[in-house]
């Protein structure tokens, strides 16, 4: 009886085993070995500026997917992108490089504190009590959770609040995404202007407690001779791909017709307007 029930189970347990041994095989899922050589190539930050879950999520689709382009990867840049598409067979294109831009001046603003919060030193707790100690509900709180999530050096506070290096930043999208006041916006880092305040207040709301915020007189959205300009969800906005293709004819008239210097212009423009004051004037 106990010898027959162990040669029973054993049987069991060959048979099980060869059912298995099969499935494997008929089952069995067959990784692109470039996927592997990809993952390899990127850096291997999982920040998620890409779109994808990770570097190994991005790897998989740019390997399996033909519509997915080999230079999303904003961390690696060029030479990654280069990388990729001789490993997947597809041509990489020039991406615009992107770099975070603060859209607050509360210092500049005078802006005041309503209350002196003592709680957890976070952007998104301070934020969720009474909707932040700041007069202004759209400020950087100066906390420093976008410093915590930066891949690099690129962000740190000063004065509570964040300054952006735009030669170490490399635009990946993660201080965006953790900024509970929406203050942080990527933008080519070629742009001429951009703008510096994240209010969705209006007029006297605004002049009460800031003394640089816009108040959405939306003179700027009727000057832009590209109509890149625009209010959406109460917060002027740019297009920087028709800015950009506009180019320099506009002479920034969105910034020079902004009363209270919100529309600022970038190093780039600044430099091209210092050039063209030095030119001799005709006589």
């Amino acid at each position: 009886m106990v010898v027959s029930s162990i040669i029973t189970l054993t049987g069991l347990g060959f048979a099980a085993a060869a059912m298995l041994s099969v499935a494997s095989r008929v089952f069995a899922v067959h990784e692109d070995p470039r996927v592997e050589k990809v993952t390899g190539t990127l850096p291997g930050a999982n920040c998620g500026g890409c779109g994808y879950a990770g570097c190994e999520g991005y790897a998989n689709a740019v390997v399996n997917d033909p519509s997915i382009p080999p230079n999303l990867c904003v961390v690696g840049g060029a030479k990654v992108a280069s990388a990729i598409g001789t490993l997947t067979g597809k041509i990489t294109t020039e991406v615009e490089p992107l770099c975070a831009y603060r859209r607050c001046d509360k210092n500049a603003g005078q802006v005041a504190q309503r209350f002196d919060y003592k709680g957890i030193p976070s952007c998104a707790a301070a934020a969720a009590l009474h909707h932040g100690s700041d007069q202004c509900g759209f400020s950087c709180l100066g906390f420093g959770d976008c410093v915590k999530v930066c891949l690099t050096e690129g962000l740190h506070i000063e004065n509570y609040i964040v300054v952006v290096n735009e030669q170490m930043c490399v635009g990946c999208g993660k201080c965006e995404k953790v900024c509970p006041r929406n203050v942080l916006q990527l933008i080519p880092k070629r742009a001429r202007v951009a703008i510096t305040c994240s209010t969705q207040d209006k007029l006297k709301a605004v002049m009460d407690v800031c003394k640089v915020g816009c108040i959405h007189c939306s003179k700027c959205v009727k000057t832009c001779p590209a109509k890149a300009i625009s209010m959406e969800n109460d917060r002027i906005q740019i297009n920087y791909k028709l800015c950009l293709e506009y180019g320099d004819s506009c002479g920034q008239a969105c910034a020079k017709a902004c009363p209270r210097g919100i529309l600022r212009l970038r190093p780039a423009a600044l430099c091209a307007s210092a050039s063209e004051a030095e030119q001799p004037k005709a006589v």
